[in-house]
């Protein structure tokens, strides 16, 4: 065999190789690139907004006011029905006209929650005998029977002593059924006016409770405050600051 015919025997390998290898990979399929769009939207990493809601009193007369108060955790937006759009963390003060079920929707980018809360309000309901005017007694007696009470320093609460008095007013007020009375909250003249006139406001309302927990219909009581404006006294003592820490009992005309 001469040098030309070897070169040709392995210039022919060579092809048959090449194409023997191509015949292989031919016959796999060309894999097509995934389309993201294919799979979806993408699951959030973020965590689910948390929410709660609630109302201080939960049960109030119609014309009074009720606190909400709402925390949230991971929105980014916050939504209360009959209030609209409102920070993820707050307060504020709704005067409802009828039981209301306040819901609020929070959202953040894990997702969206909801709370509830229910606010009654108490309807005055008619008297069941409207020609029966009972007994309005006379001005003296209802000052010697339903008396102020008093409180201790930036407190509502009702002292052993100021329980009592309640007590005293409501039997005397339970047996007079014609009369109705205003409650004034007042404040000694430390601290602001607004402090002082939610502080008033308490006050007038706490009376109120001792009463209509004693038997008093709520329908009878209106309760205003005057916070530090009208003082009993003006003198800069402890003695003075106590006179004027108290809730007054006056006939409503």
């Amino acid at each position: 065999m001469n040098l030309s015919s070897a070169r040709y025997r392995q210039a022919l390998v060579a092809i048959t190789l090449v194409a023997a290898l191509g015949a292989v990979t031919g016959c796999h399929k060309k894999e097509q690139p995934v389309n993201p769009a294919s799979l979806g939207p993408m699951p959030s990493t973020q965590p689910a907004p948390t929410a709660n809601l609630t109302a201080e009193p939960s049960a109030i007369d119609v014309g009074q006011s009720v606190v909400l108060n709402w925390r949230t955790q991971n929105a980014t937006s916050v939504t209360i029905d009959g209030v609209g759009e409102v920070p993820v963390n707050g307060t504020q003060t709704v005067t409802p006209s009828t039981s209301t079920n306040f819901h609020l929707t929070a959202k953040g980018e894990g997702g969206s929650t909801e709370a509830n809360v229910r606010v009654t309000v108490r309807v005055p309901q008619a008297p069941s005998n409207p020609s029966d005017n009972g007994d309005m007694g006379s001005e003296a007696a209802f000052h010697q029977n339903v008396k102020d009470v008093f409180f201790d320093y930036d407190s509502y609460d009702l002292r052993p002593d100021a329980q009592s008095a309640a007590q005293t007013a409501a039997s005397y007020l339970n047996s007079h059924s014609a009369i109705k009375i205003v409650i004034g909250g007042y404040c000694d003249d430390r601290g602001s006016a607004e402090y002082n006139l939610a502080l008033g406001e308490n006050r007038a309302n706490a009376a109120k409770t001792a009463l209509v927990n004693a038997g008093v219909a709520a329908t009878r009581i209106r309760v205003i405050s005057y916070g530090k404006e009208k003082q009993f006294c003006s003198e800069e003592s402890e003695s003075c600051w106590q006179q004027n820490r108290r809730a007054q009992f006056s006939l409503d005309r």
